[in-house]
């Protein structure tokens, strides 16, 4: 890796260049990065996982840089055009838009105007009128006709000559830098309604006449213009001068085009001549090349900070707090097809499955009931998940009213289903249970996420659990690459249990490919359960590089060795005999002595290869050796005979369950079939940028019904319960706003554009796709 990539990566992350260095050695070398992070921080000074996968990203970008550096500065000196001065332009281009602007006058094309122009010996015309305001077009041009060339009168030579001159403003890489950077600061984005398409393409109405700062487009608002491009209802366009009237035909652009050039426009014979061609190499060529430009790069920037979104909400969903080992029986309700039931043990293992049917058409309620009490008592079931799909409030009504009748010591718990259909039609649920059926299936995934979300979500692509925004618009190839890293980590931190995981859970183990991951479990279902880490490289294929960056991951309890049921690395196995040796102790005693190991000094016990960042986590880890990071399990009460959008009432103050966290607020499960938003400006009394500043997915809150529309399924909440449905709750600026933004969080625009709505936050055709998105 070049230095001036290491110092790039360096000075974007605010760390040394060293630990960058470090860091791309030891990723070239082939280690991941949930093993740099834990295992190596001696190596790279302690650089944590975000920070690794973010270096990562940008040594991709900056590689791939310099890879078309390298084929640029070729193929111009195979041209034979090369010149210092370029070639110090091309070597400090520091963004791929820069390089390919350098390249353009160079990139091999099809002939163009201009080229054309110069074969027929145009260029010296060109030259003198733009150079030269006193020559007088007409006459200067009588001096290059040529009907052999195509030049057959004055006409045709001036047009050849302005084609000349545009190609070389439309390719000039520091003209084209200011305007760029002029328009990032001051266009405007501009959408309207295609004429026709009012009542088709009703749900993007907000932006059927909308404009606002390119610069300042969040987004989700982006991403829903753009669909409303693709899907036929919307035209997009830049407006480069949004402060100028629509009479005043010159773009500030083009001034912009003359002042580069040090032309001062007056009454001499050429100035006409080139003020044309100024105005068309803007409105022609360099105008549609910057609005493709500026579209795309929104689109890009959009993309990365949706996906980014859906990447926080995985992470908060796989990091939820697991019930843990408690047989548990799983219902994924149903109407015409019944309830379907799935028994688990502790440890996730299907007792029995069957269906009921207490709802219409059927109404066999006592029978249902009779057939799950049953159940219950016959395997001590203490959880009953219940999925929060269709008839969801119905069968948790008929829970209810069971565990009321039966006096059943049992806890019921809503449990989203996202995702459940698609693993029980995936190969991988055929695999587990071949013999079952696809609808039973659902149910064994309800009731098992519930025990642990984190182990039964990884069997489900990430993209199927619906907590992303929009992420059918955004770059698939990114974001299945974004959302494995999220998954892999979580499950890292976590830990694996390597005899009872799945082979789906073992293949997000660092170092772990899924066919590695099934010869695990085939080791294990053909020898019984691992005693220990060392047994681990008896698996097939599972050489020392792939046992070095798993180990440490894999958890087997109650082992022959203790500190194989820890995070602790074998390969400092060594650290940990030490510190038992020097202070007359057996291992076995160090775990859990939180006194003892408070008052050692993780200094006395380092080496050449063990510093004191990896002897304090040993440290650690040994008082509480395998602790689970995620949170203590709790759950949501949802209101009594609240189970429909018509239940809800303005003013209702209700318990539910945060389902997902975009750019503009939250959506919150209140146990109605539909998820209620709450607007960012709704979150807090105080100013919040960033609605994950104050919730996450799977965060418990109390909230008020401010607004409910059943026909459109909207519903309108806030976390500030002193809110008053129907009065304007925006009149006071929240504390810490900044300078000159509106109150409540919404963006200060001029007065003709148009904004989301706030008081619950219910505008916007991203809330209502959304919220169709989330409708069971």
């Amino acid at each position: 890796m070049s230095q001036a990539i290491c110092n790039i990566i360096a000075g974007e992350l605010n760390v040394r260049p060293e630990q960058v260095n470090a860091a791309v050695t030891l990723i070239d070398d082939g280690n991941t990065v949930p093993f740099i992070a834990r295992y190596r921080k001696e190596v790279t000074g302690g650089l944590d996982d975000t920070q690794l996968r973010n270096l990562d990203s940008r040594l991709s970008y900056l590689r791939e840089l310099d890879d078309r550096r390298q084929t640029i500065i070729k193929s111009i000196q195979d041209q034979g055009k090369m010149t210092p001065e370029l070639e110090r332009d091309i070597a400090a281009a520091d963004s791929k838009t820069r390089l390919e602007d350098l390249y353009l006058p160079y990139k091999p094309k099809r002939r163009t105007k201009g080229q054309i122009a110069i074969e027929a010996g145009l260029e010296p015309l060109a030259d003198k009128l733009w150079n030269h305001p006193q020559t007088d077009p007409e006459s200067e041009a009588q001096n290059y006709l040529d009907a052999d060339k195509g030049i057959s009168d004055t006409k045709a030579a001036l047009d050849g000559a302005r084609a000349i001159v545009m190609e070389r403003i439309a390719e000039d890489a520091n003209l084209l830098e200011k305007i760029r950077g002029h328009l990032n600061r001051n266009a405007e984005l501009v959408s309207r309604v295609v004429d026709g398409k009012e009542r088709e393409g009703e749900k993007f109405k907000d932006y059927f006449d909308h404009h606002e700062l390119l610069a300042r487009v969040p987004s989700h608002r982006a991403l829903a213009m753009l669909r409303g491009r693709n899907e036929g209802f919307l035209t997009l366009a830049i407006n480069a001068d949004p402060e100028q009237e629509e009479s005043v035909r010159q773009s500030y652009c083009e001034t912009l085009i003359a002042q580069h050039y040090g032309i001062d426009l007056s009454d001499a014979p050429a100035d006409g001549w080139r003020k044309q061609v100024i105005s068309w190499a803007w409105r022609i060529k360099v105008s549609m090349h910057m609005e493709t430009e500026l579209m795309g790069a929104l689109k890009e920037r959009s993309e990365i900070e949706a996906i980014e979104v859906f990447a926080t909400n995985l992470k908060d969903l796989l990091m939820a707090a697991p019930a843990g080992p408690r047989a548990t029986l799983g219902l994924d309700p149903g109407l015409r097809t019944g309830s379907k039931i799935a028994v688990v043990d502790s440890t996730g293992k299907v007792l029995t499955t069957d269906t009921i049917y207490p709802h219409p058409p059927q109404k066999q309620y006592d029978k249902s009931m009779q057939v799950v009490d049953a159940l219950v008592r016959k395997y001590n079931v203490d959880l009953i998940a219940i999925g929060n799909g269709t008839a969801s409030r119905e069968t948790d009504s008929f829970v209810a009213d069971l565990i009321k009748r039966g006096g059943l010591k049992v806890q019921k718990i809503m449990v989203s289903e996202a995702g459940a259909s698609v693993y029980s039609a995936s190969e991988l649920a055929a695999n587990e249970f071949p013999n079952m059926d696809v609808s039973l299936r659902g149910a064994v995934s309800i009731a098992r996420r519930l025990q642990d979300p984190l182990a039964e979500l990884v069997k489900i692509d990430p993209k199927s659990i619906g907590v992303g925004q929009y992420q059918h618009d955004v770059s698939q190839a990114m974001l299945a690459k974004r959302l494995d890293a999220v998954v892999e980590d979580c499950v890292n931190a976590v830990g694996v249990d390597v005899n009872t995981a799945s082979p789906a859970l073992l293949t997000r183990v660092a170092g772990l490919s899924s066919t590695l991951a099934q010869n695990i479990v085939d080791y294990r279902d053909e020898n019984g359960r691992f005693e220990s880490r060392t047994t681990l490289k008896k698996v097939a294929r599972l050489g020392p590089k792939a046992f070095e960056q798993c180990a440490g991951f894999l958890r087997i309890m109650d082992g022959k060795n203790p500190l194989d049921a820890s995070s602790v690395h074998p390969e400092a196995y060594p650290v940990v005999k030490t510190i038992a040796e020097k202070n007359n102790k057996a291992v076995k005693s160090l775990i859990g002595d939180s006194e003892f190991l408070r008052s050692l000094k993780a200094v006395d016990y380092t080496d050449d290869t063990f510093g004191v960042p990896t002897v304090s986590d040993i440290i650690k880890e040994l008082d509480k050796p395998g602790r689970d990071p995620r949170p203590e399990f709790k759950t949501a009460t949802f209101a009594d005979g609240v189970t429909e959008i018509s239940d809800l009432e303005p003013g209702m103050v209700l318990e539910g369950v945060v389902s997902n966290v975009a750019n503009f607020g939250a959506f919150v499960d209140i146990g109605v079939h539909q998820d209620g938003l709450v607007h960012i400006s709704a979150l807090t009394d105080r100013y919040v940028s960033d609605p994950r500043e104050v919730v996450k997915a799977g965060d418990i809150v109390k909230v008020k019904v401010m607004e409910v529309d059943a026909a459109r399924k909207r519903i309108g909440l806030s976390m500030r319960l002193n809110d008053q449905p129907g009065q304007d709750n925006r009149a006071q600026p929240r504390s810490g706003a900044p300078k000159g933004q509106a109150p409540r969080g919404g963006q200060a625009r001029k007065p003709q554009q148009r904004q989301d709505n706030s008081g619950g936050g219910l505008g916007g055709a991203f809330a209502e796709a959304f919220a169709n998105a989330k409708r069971r």
